[in-house]
C-alpha cells in the first residue's frame, strides 16, 4: 500500500507572522499547507506490514509555499520562508 492510502489530504491556508529579511518589517502572511490527516481505520486489503505502518503513522502538514512577497509597500521584494518548518506534525 502507498502512504497516501493512510491519509485524507486537504489544502489549508494559515496566517503566520513573518519578518521580511530585506526591510525587517514583520507582517501577517497567508501560507498554504497540505494537511494529511490519518484515517480512522486501516484501508481494505492491508496486510500485517501495512497494519504496522498504519499504527505508526501520524497526521502532519507540508508547507506548499516557498517564497512570499513583502507586505511593506516600500519593499515588496520576494523572500524565501526560512522561519517556518516545511513539515509539521499535528496533535490529533
Amino acid at each position: 500500500m502507498e502512504e497516501c492510502d493512510f491519509f485524507n489530504e486537504t489544502p489549508e491556508i494559515r496566517t503566520h507572522t513573518i519578518t521580511c529579511p530585506k526591510c525587517g518589517q514583520p507582517g501577517e502572511y497567508k501560507v498554504s499547507w497540505l494537511v494529511r490527516r490519518k484515517k480512522t481505520q486501516v484501508p481494505r486489503g492491508a496486510d500485517e506490514r501495512d497494519r504496522a505502518r498504519f499504527a505508526k503513522a501520524q497526521s502532519y502538514m507540508v508547507r506548499r509555499d516557498d517564497k512570499l512577497a513583502c507586505a511593506n509597500i516600500r519593499c515588496r521584494k520576494p523572500f524565501e520562508i526560512t522561519s517556518l518548518q516545511t513539515l509539521a506534525f499535528l496533535n490529533d
